[in-house]
């Protein structure tokens, strides 16, 4: 388990982007917190990382916004309208797990069931208007 506060969003997405030179592909990200927490701020700094030198925004009404370029590509889920398993079917999740890549989803409390035991788990607490405690889990941590 690692835990880290930040206190802005340059924070967040350093530590983001330090976080992604471990990844190899293939892994598995799931964000839990609410709206506003810093998820999106997060991947943004993971893209960047990955070597995304591109626009990273929130993928609330394209479902998946895809991150290619970069060391590894990036597939940036919202889950927030998943609701059954034909609809998590139907994002293509499964399709994109298979490309090698790296997921990051947010809302996964949506998904938990189709959670294999590697996803790394990252989780993100208001301490204040700008800080946040971060803590990452990795198998098994959780």
């Amino acid at each position: 388990m690692i835990e880290i506060i930040t206190n802005s969003a340059a924070e967040t997405e350093a530590f983001a982007e330090n976080f992604a030179k471990e990844l190899v592909g293939g892994e598995v990200i799931a964000f839990k917190g609410s709206m506003g927490m810093g998820k999106t701020c997060f991947t943004r700094g993971l893209a960047r990382g990955l070597g995304f030198t591109g626009q990273v925004t929130s993928p609330t009404f394209a479902l998946v916004n895809e991150y290619i370029g970069g060391r590894l590509s990036l597939y940036h889920f919202d889950m927030y309208r998943i609701e059954s398993w034909e609809d998590l079917y139907s994002s293509g999740f499964f399709d994109y797990k298979e490309a090698g890549g790296v997921i990051a989803a947010e809302w996964s409390e949506n998904i938990e069931g189709a959670l294999d035991y590697d996803t790394i788990v990252i989780s993100f607490e208001r301490l204040s208007d700008n800080s946040r405690k971060i803590t990452v889990f990795k198998g098994e941590d959780k």
